[in-house]
């Protein structure tokens, strides 16, 4: 019996092993992406915005994509003001995006990702890992902040990947990614 459940816990290990071996595979080999379209259907944050205000004003779509699969998603708008309302957001990126024509075609100091959602599992932390690179790379942006629903689930996600709370709103609630 004892050897029966030593095999057991042998081959328990091995699989955890790989299951872990492969996790980690995925994430070293994985990019961000700007993407021009993604299915909205699968936003469980904002989906009745359609890819015409995703892709509009300095608005953006990025992926984390690994072996021409996209593992996680997240939309942002770039703005000089931190927005409490998917409104302020249109109206914020217009602007933004409006006074850049007469600079240098940078669109706003603050990327404000509005929605973000995992196909799978760590996807969601990768790809705020890798949008937080991206904008410190970036010699103009100089906040990534969020515009987050109401929820404990969101909550929960930014408090876990490094972000403070800024402030709660009617509808909404912001979080501050330290640059």
């Amino acid at each position: 019996m004892k050897t029966i459940k030593r095999k057991l816990k042998i081959l328990k290990d091995r699989k955890l092993k790989k299951n872990i071996n492969n996790f980690f595979d995925w994430v070293r080999g994985a990019e961000l992406v700007e993407l021009k379209s993604c299915n909205i259907d699968e936003d469980p944050v904002r989906p009745e915005l359609d890819i015409v205000f995703r892709r509009s004003y300095g608005r953006k779509i990025f992926g984390v994509k690994y072996k021409k699969e996209i593992f996680a998603i997240m939309c942002f708008g770039f703005t000089n003001e931190i927005p409490k309302t998917v409104k302020d957001l249109d109206l914020m990126t217009r602007d933004a995006y409006l006074k850049s024509a007469q600079r240098d075609q940078r669109i706003g100091q603050i990327a404000v990702a509005y929605t973000v959602w995992s196909k799978k599992k760590g996807g969601g932390k990768l790809i705020v890992k890798e949008v937080f690179k991206m904008i410190k790379k970036s010699n103009y942006l100089t906040r990534l902040v969020t515009l987050s629903p109401l929820t404990e689930m969101a909550e929960n996600f930014h408090l876990k990947n490094g972000a403070i709370k800024l402030r709660v709103n009617e509808a909404t609630q912001n979080f501050e990614y330290k640059i």
